[in-house]
């Protein structure tokens, strides 16, 4: 028998929202900064790069982590956490030591044969669903395109392929709905420098619904969500989060969401589009380029931006840095470098940048995003803060502290409201300032 619900937290309610169905309301007010509340993983699967250098059950970052004796690919920090994620572990332990270099699951179905498993030996109610239950997840089945469901048939085909030991599946159809519910409700975790960790299911975290103008922010302690308001909410007030990156321009944002979430988002910012000309600046000029110029150099911009997404599966690094100059020369000739394309080219090329670690070469792309990310994004971005860190860490790297040391403490400046004072990441970038 299902167990009672656990108490929502106190301050909040879930409510049905106009237009929106669930959402998750405020009872009373909250400042700046503060937690509205936390919500511990249902599941988790740390992404394999990450191996060796985050524990594969809490995701702690530390040297000396040990190996999984069988396996010899998971990591833990004591014996407690390779305990506690046995159960988790178990599923891919056997199999990869069975399959080898040919064990290659996506992350998506990592994390589906862990709620398939978690549903198994949890069938009540977590910690994790104070709010919502992993079983009341949107799927969006009806709005699912022959390419999408073709894509989830080959996630299942993969999940039989490399999970069928510890396994037991429900049909097909079932199948597609899980893994449907996934898609639209599935979170990845980032570290503070927004690099990708590992993926999760938060169910009260999936309660929000999205808004390009949020009033809270989602980090990450380890496998704990967090949600934190990064605007003043009264009660009454429904919590926002939101669902993409808000560099972009309305047309793209609900292109995105339409895509992956299947709504347009009725937000002030979407409707006003008020920030919009902003974004897509254009280069002043004697002899100013055309309605028809600019149209083509948007069109241009979004396909390139979609050709170096796939482009970094299997070019080299110095393509893929030939790629992001070109395109920049390019649309440099329309676009005012605070045009967010230009940005966009410019994140991926420092990227590349970091990656062979050219730190000037990545410092020089670095110094022509911040001051623009500072203007587009909504104050308290994740994405601000982990720019001026990287620029932060780049400036030490080439020893030029003053730099180094403003630049750490603007971050820190939006990681305490965004992370919490007493965050590992704040107290780590503290001691880097102190080791300096």
């Amino acid at each position: 028998m299902r167990s009672e619900a656990a108490p929502q937290p106190v301050g909040l309610e879930r409510f049905v929202s106009a237009g929106k169905g669930r959402g998750l309301r405020a009872r009373r007010r909250y400042a700046v900064g503060e937690l509205l509340f936390s919500c511990p993983a249902y599941t988790a699967v740390l992404t394999v790069s990450e191996r060796g250098s985050h524990c594969d059950g809490c995701f702690a970052r530390k040297e000396g982590l040990s190996k999984c004796g069988r396996c010899k690919q998971a990591f833990y920090c004591n014996v407690e956490c390779q305990k506690e994620d046995w159960p988790m572990h178990k599923l891919e332990c056997s199999a990869m030591c069975a399959f080898g270099q040919n064990w290659s699951p996506s992350e998506t179905v990592r994390l589906t044969a862990r709620i398939l498993a978690k549903q198994k030996t949890h069938p009540e109610r977590t910690q994790s669903e104070k709010l919502l239950a992993v079983k009341e997840f949107e799927s969006h089945l009806d709005k699912l395109d022959n390419e999408k469901r073709e894509l989830i048939q080959n996630d299942i085909a993969a999940l039989h392929h490399f999970y069928s030991k510890h396994l037991e599946y429900p049909d097909n159809a079932a199948l597609v709905v899980l893994f449907a519910q996934v898609n639209c409700n599935g979170f990845t975790i980032e570290d503070e420098e927004l690099s990708h960790l590992g993926s999760a299911i938060f169910p009260d975290v999936a309660l929000m619904n999205h808004s390009c103008c949020p009033n809270v922010i989602v980090t990450y302690k380890g496998t704990l969500a967090e949600v934190r308001a990064v605007r003043e909410i009264e009660p009454g007030e429904e919590v926002f989060t939101s669902y993409i990156d808000l560099l972009y321009p309305t047309e793209d944002r609900n292109d995105r969401l339409r895509d992956s979430y299947f709504f347009n988002c009725d937000c002030r910012e979407c409707i006003t589009k008020e920030k919009d000309k902003e974004k897509l600046e254009i280069r002043k000029l004697n002899d100013p380029p055309s309605a028809e110029t600019v149209r083509d150099m948007i069109k241009y911009a979004r396909n390139v931006i979609e050709e170096f997404r796939r482009a970094k599966h299997y070019k080299s690094p110095s393509e893929l840095l030939e790629i992001c100059e070109l395109s920049l020369d390019k649309m440099g000739a329309v676009f005012e470098d605070s045009n967010v394309y230009m940005l966009h080219m410019m994140y991926q090329a420092m990227g590349v940048c970091l990656y062979v670690q050219d730190w000037e070469g990545a410092l020089r792309y670095g110094q022509k995003i911040i001051r623009p990310y500072s203007k587009h994004y909504p104050s308290y971005s994740l994405n601000v803060a982990s720019m001026w860190l990287k620029l932060g860490r780049l400036y030490m790297a080439l020893e030029n502290r003053t730099a180094g040391v403003k630049a750490l403490k603007r971050a820190i400046a939006i990681m305490e409201v965004a992370h919490g004072k007493d965050h590992p990441y704040i107290s780590e970038i503290k001691k880097e300032l102190e080791d300096h």
